[in-house]
C-alpha cells in the first residue's frame, strides 16, 4: 500500500471504504490507471464521510514516514547495544527472528 492510501485509512475511522477513485475526467476522458491514485482523483463513496483536505492528508503521509523512520532507527539502536553487550549476529537473529 502505498503512503497515500496508507494516510486515507487514518481519516473517517469505522467506514469501511469510505473514499475511492475518479475513473473520468470533467471531460469524460478516461484517467489511466497509473494516474488515478492521487489526492486530485480522490473521491468519496460514503455521503457521511468527511473529504479530509490535501494539507491533512500530506500531513498525515509525513507522520507515517517519520515514524517509519523512528521505528527503523530504533530497531538499528537495539541492535547496536545487543551487540555492544557481546550478542553475535546469530543470537540476536534467533531473538528477533
Amino acid at each position: 500500500m502505498d503512503y497515500l492510501q496508507k494516510a486515507l485509512v487514518q481519516f473517517n475511522i469505522g467506514k469501511h471504504q469510505w473514499y475511492g477513485w475518479r475513473t473520468h475526467d470533467d471531460n469524460g476522458t478516461k484517467i489511466p490507471n497509473e494516474h488515478r491514485m492521487c489526492y486530485e482523483c480522490l473521491i468519496l463513496n460514503d455521503n457521511t464521510a468527511i473529504m479530509p483536505t490535501k494539507a491533512e492528508v500530506e500531513t498525515k503521509i509525513q507522520e507515517i514516514k517519520d515514524a517509519e523512520i523512528t521505528k527503523e532507527t530504533n530497531k538499528q539502536s537495539a541492535l547496536n547495544k545487543l551487540k555492544a553487550l557481546g550478542l553475535n549476529d546469530a543470537e540476536i537473529k534467533s531473538i528477533i527472528g
